[in-house]
C-alpha cells in the first residue's frame, strides 16, 4: 500500500502579487471565504450579498497564492455568469488566465468529451443537436419504430424530449416520471421507452449528442475510465462551483468525481433561492454537503448591499417558516426609512392592474425610470390584466416570462376556431385549425381549404346552424378522421340559433372539444397552458359580442408596447416577469401581484399537501421579495371572476401569515373604476 505524504506549503509574502488588499476590499465574511485554506468549503451567500465578488476574488486569491490558472476549474450555470466572472478576474490580476477552465457545466462537458469521445463509441467531431435537430432525429426514430399510432395521437417529439431530459436530470425511471407528471401518457409507457432507446441508439449512429448528453456522457466517461478520471483529478487542483443549490444529481456527482482526494472544493450558493426542482435541481446537494464532505468549513455571507432594511426584515421573517434550510439572516448595508413594504388588497384583478399602473405613473413622474420597476408573478397568465392596463395607459413594458399573453401560440390556436366561424374566408385560421390534426401537413391543409372554398357555405353570408353537415363529407387521412369529426362538432357548438355563442362559451367548447387533448399530447407545460386558456375564458366574459372580443384580441396582440406620448425611448419600459425568470435580477421598485392562495402558492401544490413543494413555493416568494431595492408592493385581488361560477372570494396567500403584521403597511385603495 502506497504511503501518503503531504507537502507543507512554503511561507509566502503576505502582500499579494496582484496588489489586491483582500481584507480592505472585502467585508469580513467575504474575506473569510475568499482567504480560506485549501479543502472543502461551503459558502452560503445570501441574496444581494456579493456572491460573484466573492467567487472572483477567490480565484484571484488562488492565483496570488501561486496556483496556476490551468489547475483551476470554475463551473457556472450560464455563459453570461462565466464570462462576467472571468472578465472580473482578468481585471483583478496581471496573470494570463487563458488556461483557466471556466464555463458552464455543459461547456466543460463538451470540452472534455471532445478529447475522449472515442472511449464512449463516438468520434471526437460529434455534432451537438439543438432542439430542432433533436425533433428531426426523433421523428425519424418514431417513423422507424413501427409504433402503432393510428388509433390515437402519439405524444409530439417536443413533449417526448422534455420527458427524456427530465429522466436524465432527475435520474428517475420513465414510469415514475409519467406517474407523477404525465399520468395521461401511462398507456404509452412501453412505446415511449422503445422510442427513448431508439433515440439513444440513433444519436450514437449519427455521431450526435444533445445537451443532456454533455453531462450524462461525461459522468459515464469519468465513472468507467479510471485513467481519464485521474488525469482530470490531477489537473483540477481547485474546483469552484457557482449557484450550487441549482445542481442536479448528475452535476453533483461530476463535481465530486473531479474533486477526488484533494477535496479542494468551494461551492457557493443559497439554499433559500433553490427554486428549480421541476427541472431536476436537487436542494439536498447543498443541504447535505457536509454528509459528503464532513471536514468542510461553512462560511456565511449575509450583508446585503441591495435592499432597504425594511425589505430585508420582511424577507428574513418570510423564509424563517421553512424547516429545510441553512439558517441565515440578511443584514442591510443601506440605511432605511424610505418606506415600509406595502400590502394592498384590491377588489378584483382589474382593480389590481389599475393600482399597479397608477402607481407606476406616479413613480415615473417622481423621477424613477420605467426600467427600474418590475411586476412579478407566479405564472405568466397572471400578467394579462397588467398588460392590458399598461397598454391602455400607453406605458411601455417588456415581458421576460414569455410572449405577450395574446401572442402565445395556444391562445392563437383557440381563437382560430372562433375567427373561422365568424369569418369563413379566413384562410389562416382555417389552416391553423386543421394543421393541429395528426397526418395533416401543409399540402393537406391546402387541399382541405380548396375543398371548403368550393362549398356554397363558404360563400354564404348566412350563419350556418351546423358546420358538420358540410365538413364531415371532406376527405381526411384515416388517422385524422376522429379528430376531424370532433372539430366539426365543436364548430357546431360555436353557433346558437341564428347567432354566435357567447365568447367565453365558445372558448370552453374549443377547449373541451378538441384543444385540451391536443395540449396534453403536444406540450410539456400542459397545466400552465390550460390555465392560460381558462384565463382567456375569464377575460372573454366581459364581452357579449364575439366580433368585439376578436377585435380586442387583435389589438392586444399587435400593440407596440405602449411607446407614445410618454416620450420614452424605444428600449425603456416596465419589466413584467415570472419570479423564476427574475432570479438574479433587481429593481428599485417591485410589485408582487396575485398573492392569493391557489395563485401563489400554486393551487396544485396546495392540493397535494406536499410540504417540500410548499417550501419551494415559499423560497420562490423569498426570491421575489429580495429583488426589490427601495420599494416593495404586495397585492392580491379579493375576488376572482370565473366563467360559469361568478365572482369567487379569494383568501390572501398563506405566505402573508408567515411574518408579523407590523412589517408591512396596509394600503386602503379608493378610486378607479
Amino acid at each position: 500500500m502506497a504511503r501518503e505524504y503531504k507537502i507543507n506549503s512554503r511561507e509566502k509574502d503576505t502582500e499579494a502579487k496582484s496588489g489586491i488588499d483582500y481584507a480592505a476590499e472585502l467585508n469580513k465574511q467575504q474575506y473569510a471565504a475568499v482567504s480560506s485554506q485549501p479543502g472543502a468549503a461551503l459558502v452560503i451567500a445570501g441574496a444581494g450579498s456579493g456572491k460573484t465578488r466573492a467567487l472572483t476574488y477567490r480565484v484571484a486569491y488562488l492565483l496570488d497564492k501561486g496556483v496556476e490558472a490551468r489547475n483551476i476549474l470554475l463551473l457556472t450555470f450560464t455563459n453570461k455568469a462565466s464570462k462576467e466572472m472571468l472578465e472580473r478576474v482578468n481585471e483583478l490580476v496581471d496573470d494570463n488566465i487563458s488556461d483557466l477552465w471556466g464555463g458552464t457545466f455543459h461547456s466543460i462537458g463538451n470540452r472534455i468529451l471532445r478529447r475522449h469521445a472515442d472511449e464512449l463509441g463516438f468520434e471526437r467531431n460529434f455534432s451537438i443537436l439543438d432542439r430542432d435537430d433533436q425533433k428531426a432525429l426523433l421523428k425519424q426514430v418514431i417513423k422507424d419504430s413501427k409504433v402503432d399510432t393510428k388509433n390515437k395521437r402519439f405524444p409530439k417529439p417536443d413533449l417526448l424530449l422534455s420527458i427524456f431530459s427530465l429522466m436524465v436530470n432527475t435520474q428517475e425511471i420513465l414510469e415514475d416520471i409519467l406517474y407523477h407528471k404525465y399520468d395521461y401518457l401511462l398507456e404509452w409507457q412501453e412505446d415511449i421507452e422503445k422510442i427513448r432507446k431508439g433515440y439513444i441508439k440513433k444519436k450514437l449512429e449519427t455521431n450526435s449528442m444533445d445537451f443532456d448528453d454533455l453531462l450524462v456522457l461525461l459522468l459515464k466517461l469519468l465513472k468507467q475510465d479510471e485513467d481519464i478520471l485521474e488525469l482530470y483529478q490531477r489537473k483540477f487542483k481547485y474546483v469552484l462551483v457557482d449557484e450550487y443549490q441549482d445542481t442536479n444529481l448528475v452535476q453533483c456527482e461530476i463535481v465530486d468525481l473531479l474533486v477526488g482526494k484533494s477535496r479542494n472544493l468551494m461551492v457557493v450558493g443559497d439554499d433559500a433561492q433553490s427554486i428549480y426542482s421541476w427541472r431536476g435541481a436537487d436542494m439536498d446537494n447543498i443541504l447535505k454537503f457536509h454528509a459528503r464532505y464532513p471536514e468542510a468549513t461553512t462560511y456565511k455571507i449575509e450583508t446585503n448591499y441591495r435592499s432597504q432594511p425594511e425589505i430585508l426584515e420582511l424577507s428574513n421573517a418570510a423564509i424563517s417558516a421553512n424547516t429545510d434550510q441553512i439558517p441565515k439572516e440578511l443584514r442591510a448595508d443601506r440605511q432605511g426609512g424610505e418606506m415600509v413594504p406595502a400590502l394592498v388588497a384590491l377588489n378584483d384583478p382589474r382593480a389590481q392592474a389599475e393600482f399597479v399602473a397608477s402607481r407606476i405613473e406616479e413613480l415615473m413622474d417622481a423621477g424613477i425610470e420605467l426600467e427600474e420597476m418590475a411586476v412579478l408573478y407566479r405564472a405568466h397568465y397572471q400578467s394579462m390584466e397588467i398588460q392590458m392596463e399598461l397598454t391602455s395607459r400607453d406605458l411601455p413594458f417588456h415581458i421576460t416570462s414569455g410572449l405577450r399573453f395574446f401572442e402565445q401560440a395556444h391562445v392563437k390556436d383557440v381563437s382560430s376556431y372562433i375567427r373561422f366561424v365568424v369569418n369563413r374566408k379566413d384562410e389562416v385560421s382555417f389552416k391553423r385549425m386543421v394543421l393541429m390534426m395528426p397526418s395533416v401537413g401543409d399540402a393537406g391543409a391546402d387541399k382541405l381549404w380548396r375543398a371548403w372554398l368550393a362549398c356554397p357555405l363558404a360563400k354564404s353570408d348566412k350563419i350556418p346552424e351546423l358546420f358538420s353537415l358540410t365538413l364531415l363529407d371532406f376527405k381526411v387521412p384515416a388517422k385524422a378522421k376522429p379528430y376531424w369529426e370532433q372539430l366539426c362538432y365543436t364548430l357546431d357548438e360555436l353557433v346558437v340559433g341564428e347567432g354566435y355563442a357567447a365568447p367565453s362559451d365558445m372558448i370552453y367548447s374549443v377547449l373541451e372539444g378538441v384543444y385540451d387533448e391536443f395540449m396534453k399530447d403536444s406540450f410539456d407545460n400542459y397545466e400552465n397552458r390550460k390555465q392560460d386558456i381558462e384565463q382567456l375564458m375569464q377575460f372573454a366574459t366581459q364581452y357579449s359580442d364575439v366580433e368585439e372580443f376578436l377585435s380586442q384580441l387583435s389589438l392586444m396582440s399587435n400593440t407596440d408596447g405602449g411607446v407614445g406620448d410618454k416620450k420614452k425611448q424605444k428600449d425603456e419600459g416596465v419589466v413584467l416577469s415570472s419570479i423564476h425568470q427574475a432570479k438574479g435580477l433587481e429593481w428599485k421598485v417591485v410589485f408582487l401581484i396575485w398573492l392569493a392562495d391557489g395563485m401563489f402558492p400554486n393551487g396544485r401544490i396546495l392540493e397535494t399537501d406536499d410540504r417540500k413543494m410548499l417550501e419551494e413555493e415559499r423560497r420562490l416568494f423569498y426570491v421575489a421579495l429580495t429583488r426589490a431595492k427601495d420599494q416593495l408592493y404586495l397585492s392580491y385581488p379579493m375576488t376572482n371572476p370565473r366563467s360559469y361560477s361568478g365572482d369567487v372570494f379569494q383568501n390572501p396567500s398563506r405566505f402573508l401569515d408567515d411574518f408579523p403584521a407590523e412589517l408591512v403597511e396596509e394600503w386602503q385603495i379608493t378610486g378607479g373604476w
